[in-house]
Formats: structure tokens, C-alpha cells, sequence
């Protein structure tokens, strides 16, 4: 029994932070309210000034099993996940071997119930291998409960196949998740082109590459009558691309943005920093204003991190042969509140919505809530204290991130879910 005393409790639906205490019991929240009296045996945590929100849902990671554990596994990306608030989350099937086939997912999902402490899920490819050519074994993974179609990592190539898919699997109430790349015109896909690709004397990837797929595969979506969702979207023109198509009413599209390419532009990169390096490239700062507005406008269904580990020998190479990707899940949460909500630029109400509420919705899951009656799954937030990334702190396998022994503000110091408290400070 645990009771949480004047706490500051944030909502999907309001930005004001309404204070209360809330009791919770045998992993049910029993109570909310002002001064409610403590029962016998209840522990107490006076939680004044600090906010409580529902845990935090990712339905985009990299948890690299099977094949590059080296980089992570289920147990070092979910514990990063429980480290930034996150109580659950959705692989990525580009694995090796790739998840596509039961067999496969089965593999996978056991091993996650045996070594995480929150919900792990997994998508499934579209594809045999991701290759782009044969349909995966897509009723065996349905059977399994994937919901998630995608070739992460990459674009389905032939729009062909997609569209099958899409026919095939629409009726069975999968979706489909798109990286949107035309790699012929992606090249190296090092950085967005522009003024610093050509300062840098480095061939840019331009922001058409990942335009051209958003409509191809919301076009395919609007023929086959499927529900599809535009991955970690970078450009001010496709966030139009998606609000255009949305307007319309007549497709089911849904869209992410990650924190990263809301904070940083590819100026970050400076001199050759691979920490600054993923694909989709981060672009210019006129893309990270326009994908802030299209996050409150709502254009942006969720918030996803792309967590995407790399060993520091991967990304200690030349900015051309280091591999794209940025870990995001030790530090969302805190960056979003020390670049976002801090400084007044959106209010609790979209972290709890977009990074919570909807990516459970996505995946067809309950959404967590601060409610009587409803399992306890939420995040105690410190908005007063600091967080300092440093390699210790951090409970991913790699860090390949650029806020690297910086001090953030804003800490997670508790995180519930059911009966366990799995993290406090």
C-alpha cells in the first residue's frame, strides 16, 4: 500500500496540474483526493512540488536481440526505458536474423517476458529478410499479436509488394509503419544537404528522399483502405505532406516525431560529431520549428525516441562510415521537460498525450491512466532537480547520445507499475 501526498498530477486532456494525493493499493489506484487520511500499513511518500503523470509508452526502439547484442538486449533497453520513465515499448524488427516469421517473434517475445520488467512488444517485417521482395509469414506474427507491419531500417522498395501487404493484412487489423527513404536519392545518408554538408565536404541526403515515400506509402494506404503510420518524420514539407492527407479525412494515417528531431539541427553536428549523426538526418532549424508546430497542432500522433544503440567503436569512426542512431530512451523524458516544458513551450498535457496515451492507443493497448480503479503505471517527476547523463547513470548498453555528461533539468525519481515500484531515487 502506498500513498503519494501532494503530488502535482498531470493529464492528457488539461495543462493544469491539479495537486492530490493518490493511494495506491495492491497496484490499483483506490484513491484520489485532498488530504486523504493515511491507512494503517500504507507507505507514505511525500511527492510536494513534484509531478505525477502515467508512464511513459515508446512504439519505436532498437533493442538489437537477436544478433547485435553487443550494442543492447532486451534487458539493458528495458531497464534504459524504466531509467527515463518509460513503462513500455515496441521493437523493431530489423534484427539478425530479421522478425519475420513466428518463429522468430516467438523467440523474441519470450525472451523479453523472462528478462524485462515492463511490457515489451514487437512489430514484424512486411517483408521476407526486409528485402523488399517477398511477403514475411504475416498471419503466423499476427497470431503471435503483432499489430505493427514495417521495414524499419528501411523503405519497403517495390510498391507493389506493399500494397499486397496492405490489401492482405488491412483485414486482419494490422497497420503498417513506414521509413520513408528513397535510397537512391538518400545517398550516404550522412546528413541533410545543405549548408553544412557542403561545408563538411560531405554528400547530403535531401529532405525529398523521405517526402517522396510519406506520399508514396499514405497513396498505397488510401488504395488498400490501410491504417499507415509515417516513422520519425524530419522535414517541414512532410509534416505538411501528412497534415494535407489528414485534412482529407478519406486514410487512416498516423505520424511520429522523436525528440531529437525536434531539439537539434544539423549545425549540432559541428565538427564531424557521429553522436549528431541518424537517419533521418537532422535538418535545419525552419524543420525543427515546423515539427514543434505540428507536435502541438497534433499532425503528430506520438512521441517516439528511435532508440537506436551503436558500440563507441562504431561511432568513433569517420562521420561517413559511423552508423546512424541516437539512444533516447535514458533521456527523453527529461529532455522533453528541459527543452519544451520548462521554457513554456508546451505544457504536461502533450508529453502525457504524445508519449504516453496515444502510442498505447496505436498499439490497441489501455491507455495508463491517473483514475480510480485503474492499474498503477505512472512516473513521480522532479522538476527541480537535475539529471547529468554520465555513462554510469545511463542503464543502456551504449551511449551514443549528445547529451553525454550534460546536466539536463528535471529528474525521474519513482516509477510504478502495478505492485513493484521498479525505480526510485
Amino acid at each position: 500500500m502506498l500513498l503519494l501526498q501532494n503530488a502535482r498530477l498531470a493529464t492528457e486532456n488539461s495543462p493544469v496540474l491539479v495537486e492530490g494525493d493518490v493511494l495506491i493499493v495492491e497496484g490499483i489506484i483506490q484513491q484520489i483526493g485532498k488530504s486523504l487520511a493515511v491507512p494503517e500499513g500504507a507507505r507514505v511518500i511525500e511527492a510536494r512540488g513534484r509531478v505525477l503523470m502515467p508512464g511513459m509508452f515508446d512504439a519505436h526502439v532498437h533493442f538489437r536481440a537477436p544478433g547485435s547484442e553487443n550494442k543492447e538486449t532486451i534487458t539493458t533497453g528495458s531497464e534504459a526505458a524504466i531509467n527515463g520513465g518509460v513503462t513500455g515499448v515496441v521493437m523493431m524488427p530489423n534484427t539478425r536474423p530479421a522478425l519475420d516469421s513466428a518463429t522468430a517473434v516467438a523467440t523474441v517475445l519470450e525472451n523479453a517476458k523472462e528478462r524485462a520488467r515492463i511490457p515489451v512488444y514487437t512489430s514484424g517485417c512486411v517483408t521476407k529478410n526486409r528485402e523488399g521482395k517477398e511477403l514475411a509469414e504475416i498471419e503466423g506474427m499476427r497470431e503471435l499479436g503483432v499489430k505493427m507491419l514495417t521495414d524499419d531500417g528501411d523503405t519497403t522498395h517495390d510498391p507493389a509488394v506493399l500494397l499486397r501487404a496492405m490489401q492482405y493484412a488491412t483485414e486482419f487489423g494490422m497497420f503498417f509503419a513506414s521509413h520513408c527513404e528513397v535510397p537512391e536519392l538518400a545517398g550516404p545518408r550522412a546528413l541533410n544537404e545543405g549548408v553544412m554538408s557542403y561545408r563538411l565536404g560531405i554528400k547530403g541526403s535531401p529532405a525529398c528522399a523521405e517526402e517522396i515515400i510519406i506520399d508514396r506509402d499514405i497513396r498505397l494506404a488510401h488504395a488498400a483502405g490501410a491504417h499507415v503510420h509515417i516513422q520519425h518524420v524530419s522535414s517541414k514539407l512532410g509534416m505538411e505532406t501528412i497534415r494535407w492527407w489528414k485534412s482529407r479525412g478519406d486514410v487512416k494515417v498516423t505520424a511520429e516525431v522523436t525528440p531529437h528531431h525536434l531539439m537539434f539541427t544539423d549545425e549540432h553536428i559541428g565538427d564531424y560529431d557521429t553522436n549528431y549523426k541518424m537517419n533521418p538526418p537532422l535538418r535545419t532549424q525552419a524543420d525543427c520549428d515546423a515539427l514543434l508546430e505540428g507536435l502541438k497542432e497534433g499532425v503528430f500522433d506520438l512521441i517516439a525516441t528511435d532508440h537506436a544503440p551503436h558500440t563507441p567503436f562504431e561511432k568513433a569512426q569517420d562521420f561517413i562510415s559511423a552508423p546512424n542512431g541516437i539512444t533516447g530512451l535514458d533521456t527523453a523524458l527529461v529532455s522533453l521537460y528541459h527543452h519544451f516544458v520548462e521554457p513554456g513551450k508546451f505544457g504536461w498535457d502533450v508529453v502525457v498525450k504524445r508519449y504516453s496515451a496515444e502510442p498505447r492507443r496505436l498499439m490497441g493497448l489501455p491507455v495508463a491512466a491517473l483514475e480510480v480503479g485503474q492499474p498503477a503505471d505512472c512516473v513521480l517527476f522532479d522538476t527541480e532537480a537535475e539529471t547529468t547523463f554520465t555513462k554510469e547513470f545511463m542503464k543502456s548498453k551504449s551511449q551514443n547520445t549528445p547529451f553525454i555528461d550534460q546536466a539536463l533539468k528535471g529528474r525521474v525519481d519513482l516509477v510504478i507499475l502495478g505492485t513493484e515500484i521498479l525505480l526510485e531515487r
